[in-house]
């Protein structure tokens, strides 16, 4: 009895902790026991029970083959605790649940968690938007000042040629608001919830994350505030891991050298360091994923599948954390992973593998959740084994995130000009002298101060001896056509238009006649010689 899959959504583990109750239940095998000289119906001792769940969650795709029979019995001890199971004499909630021949039963009943009421929450956008034409306020008379002439010389003219002088469209220059540090927590907050919830493949993340409980300083902070090996960098050393602990971490990771302890090595000294490593962590107030994010962590487990996707999620997973708890995290990671890559480091455990003990030690200090009425036990073994796998990948700053938000600050801080019903042209998104003027004065400016620069322009084209006869006279045309009164001011009549190409001198041949002391007299045939 495998049960169905719970892929990620709001209340996953909630679903998982109903889902395993009904599982259970509905396959238990129910029996006959005599204990003390009486007979009790329908029972299972504590030993069939945990032999029975823990080949269950093995099998289940939820949990997967890491489930140990200790996590089986702590789980079945919250069944005990929450009247999932009772002992044969109707009691629970005190009594404590062992792996032995005690008797238990199901009751007629048993609750399932209800789903948690969260308040849909939905958070007023403060990014600064690129305003639409129609959102324009119009600027006050005092704001309008008159347009820098554009200066145009015959090179950049000839460039522009081919561009059809008509009515200039009405257009608006759209001056972005300053971009404050506050509206940069935001649009990082923002677009780093967005790539999550695209990444996790939801609607919403409504049931999922609490948004509001979500710091942008901590993202700011985790992405830029980083050394070489990607380890967050925390300015204030108060908030650092105890010299002892960063001591003891070190004199594992770099087993058996780069010992900073200065104590005498005997057998069994290096159980110690871990021993002094582990109870530091199991006694912080709160696991290292924090309590606030311990559902969309339990909703990326249903990704583990799909190794890349889980990785990139958990990316941004860890980038809400607090920079103290991501430093802690990545430290750890570094440590759990380099001791089981370590081969001279002797054996921590007498029963366990080492990867299997690194597993169970911190996976609890890793995720956990504040309700008693869950499956952080098994959920936790299984992401923490995720983790330890990849954690290189997963401690990372996501690059795709961080490049395409320096992207959108980068658009936001830009100043660029929208026309009427078109987008804004990325060629003219520089000028950002221009000021929106009516068409009245456009039509004056145009008048008085485009005629100077235009007559320049002219005298430019006149006067450039590199032009041939036919390419200026083209250009001429051109100028004609496009601005008639300043032609006709400088070139008024067909005489001044044809003193610019003076005819040049035409050499007529003449005959040369030389003086002949006989006439020419024609060609007559003559007797040959030939006999």
């Amino acid at each position: 009895m495998e049960g169905k899959v719970i892929g990620p959504g709001p209340y996953r583990a909630t679903k998982l902790w109903n889902e395993t109750i009904k599982l259970f239940r509905a396959g238990m095998p129910l029996r006959k026991h005599r204990v003390h000289f009486r007979t009790y119906e329908s029972c299972f001792t504590a030993s069939e029970a945990v032999d029975w769940l823990h080949k269950l969650l093995k099998s289940n795709q939820n949990f997967g083959p890491e489930v140990t029979r200790t996590q089986t019995v702590q789980l079945l001890k919250k069944y005990l605790k929450n009247h999932v199971i009772e002992d044969i004499k109707g009691r629970w909630g005190k009594e404590d649940f062992e792996d032995n021949g005690q008797l238990h039963r199901f009751p007629p009943s048993s609750p399932l968690k209800p789903y948690p009421k969260r308040p849909q929450y939905t958070e007023k956008n403060c990014i600064p938007k690129f305003p639409k034409w129609d959102d324009y306020e119009p600027m006050s008379s005092q704001d309008k000042n008159p347009m820098r002439p554009l200066v145009l010389n015959s090179e950049l003219w000839n460039k522009r040629h081919s561009i059809a002088i008509g009515e200039v469209h009405e257009c608006k220059l759209v001056h972005r608001r300053e971009i404050s540090p506050r509206n940069v927590e935001h649009i990082w907050k923002s677009m780093t919830l967005a790539h999550l919830q695209k990444i996790v493949g939801l609607e919403s993340l409504n049931g999922v994350l609490d948004s509001k409980l979500i710091n942008p300083k901590h993202i700011l902070y985790n992405v830029y505030n980083t050394n070489k090996q990607g380890v967050v960098v925390l300015q204030d050393k108060s908030e650092e891991l105890p010299h002892w602990v960063l001591s003891a971490m070190k004199c594992l990771a770099n087993w058996p050298n780069g010992s900073e302890l200065k104590q005498p090595m005997y057998p069994g000294f290096e159980r110690d360091v871990l021993k002094t490593v582990a109870d530091y962590f199991h006694k912080l107030k709160e696991p290292l994923l924090t309590f606030q994010l311990y559902d969309i962590f339990v909703n990326i487990l249903g990704l583990l599948q799909k190794q890349q996707i889980a990785t990139e999620a958990l990316q941004v997973c860890c980038l809400l954390l607090p920079p103290v708890n991501r430093r802690k995290l990545q430290l750890l990671m570094r440590l759990m992973a380099r001791i089981c890559q370590n081969t001279q480091i002797p054996p921590l455990n007498d029963a366990i593998g080492t990867r299997t003990l690194m597993v169970q030690t911190f996976s609890r200090s890793i995720l956990c959740s504040a309700d008693e009425v869950d499956l952080d036990e098994l959920l936790a073994t299984k992401l923490v084994t995720f983790m330890m796998d990849n954690y290189d990948e997963i401690l990372k700053v996501p690059n795709r995130l961080q490049s395409a938000v320096e992207e959108h600050l980068a658009h936001m801080r830009r100043v660029q000009i929208k026309y009427a019903g078109a987008d804004a042209d990325a060629s003219i998104v520089s000028q950002s002298y221009c000021k929106q003027i009516s068409k009245e004065e456009f039509d004056e400016q145009r008048a008085s101060s485009s005629l100077a620069p235009m007559a320049e322009l002219l005298e430019g084209i006149i006067k450039d001896k590199e032009l041939s006869i036919k390419d200026k006279k083209k250009k001429l045309k051109q100028f004609q056509k496009s601005y008639p009164e300043v032609y006709k001011k400088r070139l008024p009549t067909v005489e001044s238009e044809a003193a610019l190409f003076p005819e040049k001198p035409t050499f007529k041949p003449q005959l040369m006649f030389f003086t002949l002391k006989k006439p020419f007299q024609p060609f007559q045939r003559t007797r040959s010689f030939r006999t």
